[in-house]
């Protein structure tokens, strides 16, 4: 009898401190919302105020992201869709990275992110800044030239 008392009390205080440790030690908001969705958006330049493009984001729950914006086919500057990669940031939010192909010069650009995605719901904003590098160059490492930084807002794509 005395053996199953002690097995229930060990029991219960495991339960205990693990209840404990979970009311102490939550989960940050930011890591457990889910921001995997697709997100139409408007996308202005910043210094100006003036309208540059509409985009398609797309966040997969794999971290990868997929960009298409109405500018990409010209008729001033001819480049591919993006791929990338997005991440919670440390502080809140989130940090994203594309990269995307301009033609006719085959060059690189590399499109930074930092936004809040689904904060308040559904929604999306943020800032953008595009570096440019030559095909032979590593967009990755740094360098290159930025020629612009844009802010974004956006709505989640839903079914009705």
């Amino acid at each position: 009898m005395t053996k199953h008392i002690r097995l229930l009390a060990v029991l219960a205080l495991g339960l205990l401190a693990w209840f404990g440790w979970s009311a102490l030690h939550p989960q940050k908001a930011a890591a457990s919302d889910d921001p995997s969705g697709t997100f139409l958006t408007t996308i202005i330049v910043a210094n100006t105020g003036a309208f540059s493009s509409r985009s398609v984001i797309t966040l997969h729950a794999d971290h990868s992201m997929a960009v298409i914006d109405s500018g990409q086919g010209g008729p001033g500057v001819q480049f591919s869709s993006q791929q990338g990669t997005w991440e919670h940031n440390p502080g809140g939010g989130l940090g994203a990275r594309t990269l995307d192909f301009s033609f006719p010069s085959a060059g690189i650009a590399r499109v930074d992110y930092t936004f809040n995605a689904g904060v308040p719901a559904n929604q999306i904003a943020g800032t953008i800044t595009l570096t440019v590098f030559g095909l032979t160059d590593n967009p990755l490492d740094g360098g290159g030239t930025v020629v612009g930084t844009f802010t974004f807002t956006g709505t989640r794509v839903t079914v009705p």
